[in-house]
């Protein structure tokens, strides 16, 4: 895993033997084992790192009005009971736009008032939640329906 793991050296000797890994892949998922030997003592500790992932499944970049699929997956066990999607912080509603599914969101029309923060929040049968965050961005015209430009005979306009 090297060079993406490193422990702080200056931390060991108050007695932190946190590994820091960067950045976490979907791979890296899995149980940890910590064995710290002093004075003829072995200290054991175990830490599972569980990985969520959001993709996007869309030609890049993202241009206004082609559909596109944002999908969320987590490596925890337990059964998929719901996924929640929101965008800029609130809760984003299934309707003729926006189609949730297994952890997927497919949004059928980007606009470019689409573009921002989606997180998905996954929720399992042990009533354990997970989120994560994907920055959305999209390449489009933000302005209005139909612009009209003005320009000076014989000046350039663009």
């Amino acid at each position: 895993m090297r060079p993406r793991v490193s422990v702080q050296d200056s931390a060991l000797r108050n007695g932190n033997f946190s590994l820091r890994i960067n950045p976490v892949r979907s791979e890296d998922a899995g149980l940890y084992e910590a064995q710290v030997a002093h004075n003829k003592e072995v200290q054991t500790c175990w830490v599972e790192l569980g990985v969520i992932t959001v993709t996007l499944r869309s030609p890049h970049p993202v241009v206004e009005n082609e559909p596109l699929l944002l999908s969320c997956n987590s490596s925890h066990r337990a059964s998929l009971v719901e996924t929640r999607w929101f965008h800029n912080g609130r809760l984003v509603h299934t309707s003729g736009t926006f189609c949730s599914l297994h952890g997927a969101l497919s949004i059928l029309r980007p606009a470019m008032s689409d573009a921002g923060c989606w997180s998905c929040q996954l929720r399992y049968s042990d009533n354990e939640v997970i989120s994560a965050t994907y920055n959305l961005q999209i390449l489009g015209f933000d302005g209005p329906k139909n612009p009209v430009v003005y320009a000076a005979a014989g000046s350039a306009v663009n």
